[in-house]
């Protein structure tokens, strides 16, 4: 479970609460879930002493650039949010934890499924289901297992019972593969392959509506967080002819304060209704699998912001060399990085694509009377592609050391050091059973053939249904919004000095290069907060993933930002 990160100030930031407060239910349950190693009571404690520090920061760096009343008000505001946001950030973290838990629930009733063909014991199924796989799902169940051993129960009815209010499906399959365990042979094949079909409807079903119900916010989240206010900046000398006294330090407050935390808000209100993510494989750039890239990262960041500095000094605008050399360092940096990582994961990905394809010719070969070893030969060939690959080098390495199935995929030199796929582990250790049950596997093996095209079916047709809101919003913060901010700034620095409205004064405008800094600040905050919440609604708040497209994304940002400055220029 993850923690949180600044758990161990909380303590400290707790003692300068003013005053005390009881915690709520949700709140302990969500430190609970996340494993973490302070109490509620110390969260809202530091909740309320964050707040006193916001509030007295904001107010004294207020009072110098507004009103007094203004200061005051921003204060308070700031003590609010400052208090509110601790309070709820572990209940938000923790909602994304289970987000993505569920993410995994068709393939844990798989497995579940999938023992059950080889032999229809529940506490057999449980446990294998528990133990072959990871995440915070098959830890909950491996509790439950462990919490129902020496009694009459198996775990499972507990398990899903505990899941229930977060995922109906799961505890519906759950009793179906209960009570398939002392049906018929028939009979438990149809409710089996039932348990299977209500988790992926159920998921399917709850995407549909996740997606229904927030397509509205994020419409509004790119027309009037992004759009509207990039706009409005072409607008900013008129406003100072018309009378309205606005300094820069006033467009910079808006800008990159006010504008930036509404989006995060917007962010955290998106992926807390996320009902289920399909992760990518657990993997960051510290498995051995991956190649360190940190050098090359550092090389590639400083020759980028170096390059963009200087060319930006001198063919676009002195002011926005500081910018191109922060967008385009940055955002190479962080793109290196997290290469090899996505690699990897293409890898997984090329491999679990062909997984149904070995498994129903490995189980036809079984049911035929053929050997699991010697299937795996034959199908390993006769599949093309990534997935044959590794199935060819896993039979290789049985063939050399003289191991088992699941030694050769799993075991000290097996295929899987090399490519961390939880799909394939679980394929191998089904396959170690068949190797063993003989013949009666082969039913089971085909099965999982289909139930692994149908999560795949599944996996894709959630992108699809996510697609109109994930692209919207990746688009946005690195295409659209710098190039209409670039324009806009443009526009604003071929405005002159004017006379205003209601004296006899010539209004001087905002100078670009003040204004031209505010506004590409906010195009790169932007393309990191679009960005991340994009990345967030297809696949979770994944690190690695997230940093990869947001280095993309500051690259075409601070790219297209100062081409459209440059080019509107030249028209104007």
């Amino acid at each position: 479970m993850t923690t949180l990160a600044f758990e161990s100030v909380l303590p400290a930031v707790a003692r300068l609460a003013p005053v005390s407060a009881d915690p709520s239910d949700e709140l302990q349950r969500s430190l609970s879930f996340l494993d973490a190693n302070v109490d509620a009571e110390t969260v809202v404690q530091a909740g309320y002493g964050a707040a006193l520090v916001g509030g007295v920061l904001v107010g004294l760096c207020s009072a110098f650039v507004v009103p007094p009343l203004s200061a005051f008000v921003a204060a308070l505001a700031a003590m609010l949010v400052t208090a509110h946001a601790v309070h709820v950030l572990p209940v938000w973290l923790a909602a994304l934890e289970r987000t993505q838990a569920l993410g995994s629930a068709p393939a844990l009733v798989g497995r579940l499924v999938l023992r059950m063909r080889v032999e229809p014991s529940v506490e057999r199924a449980t446990l294998f289901a528990a133990r072959s796989g990871d995440g915070p799902l098959s830890s909950s169940l491996a509790t439950h297992v462990e919490h129902a051993r020496g009694s009459p129960r198996t775990g499972l009815g507990d398990f899903a019972a505990a899941w229930r209010s977060w995922f109906p499906a799961l505890d519906r399959a759950a009793a179906l593969v209960e009570t398939a365990a002392d049906a018929p042979a028939g009979e438990r094949d149809r409710a089996l392959d039932r348990a299977h079909e209500i988790v992926r409807e159920g998921t399917r079903d709850q995407l549909a509506s996740f997606t229904s119900e927030v397509r509205g916010p994020v419409t509004a989240v790119y027309a009037f967080g992004v759009l509207l206010p990039l706009a409005l900046v072409g607008a900013l000398p008129a406003a100072r002819i018309a009378g309205i006294q606005l300094s820069v330090v006033h467009v910079a407050l808006l800008y990159d304060v006010v504008l930036p935390v509404a989006l995060v808000a917007a962010i955290g209100w998106v992926l807390a209704r996320r009902p289920v993510a399909f992760a990518p494989v657990a993997v960051d750039t510290s498995h051995p699998a991956v190649a360190d890239h940190r050098l090359h990262a550092l090389v590639a960041s400083i020759a980028a912001a170096a390059a963009g500095f200087v060319g930006t000094d001198l063919f676009v605008a002195s002011w926005a060399a500081p910018l191109a050399a922060l967008g385009l360092g940055v955002g190479s940096g962080m793109f290196v990085v997290t290469r090899p990582v996505v690699e990897l994961r293409d890898r997984v990905r090329g491999v679990e694509d062909g997984l149904s394809d070995v498994l129903y010719l490995v189980g036809r070969a079984i049911n035929d009377g053929e050997a699991v070893e010697s299937a795996l030969v034959r199908a390993a060939t006769s599949v093309p592609g990534a997935t044959g690959e590794l199935f060819e080098a896993a039979v290789g390495v049985q063939n050399r050391l003289r191991v088992g199935v699941v030694e050769s995929f799993s075991g000290e030199y097996g295929v899987l050091n090399e490519l961390p796929s939880q799909r394939v582990a679980s394929v191998a250790t089904l396959l170690g059973l068949a190797a063993s049950e003989g013949r009666p596997a082969g039913h089971a093996i085909v099965a999982m053939a289909d139930q692994l095209a149908a999560l795949n079916r599944l996996d894709l047709d959630a992108r699809r249904e996510l697609a109109s809101i994930t692209e919207t919003l990746s688009n946005t913060g690195s295409i659209f919004g710098p190039l209409v901010a670039g324009a806009t700034v443009a526009l604003a620095d071929g405005m002159g000095p004017a006379r205003s409205l209601d004296s006899a004064g010539v209004v001087e405008p905002l100078a670009t290069a003040d204004l031209g800094l505010v506004v590409g600040s906010y195009v790169l905050l932007s393309a990191v907060i679009l960005t991340t919440l994009s990345v967030g609604v297809a696949h979770g708040l994944d690190r690695s993933l997230v940093a990869h497209n947001v280095g993309k994304a500051l690259v075409s940002a601070t790219t297209i930002f100062l081409a459209a400055f440059v080019a509107a220029g030249t028209i104007l």
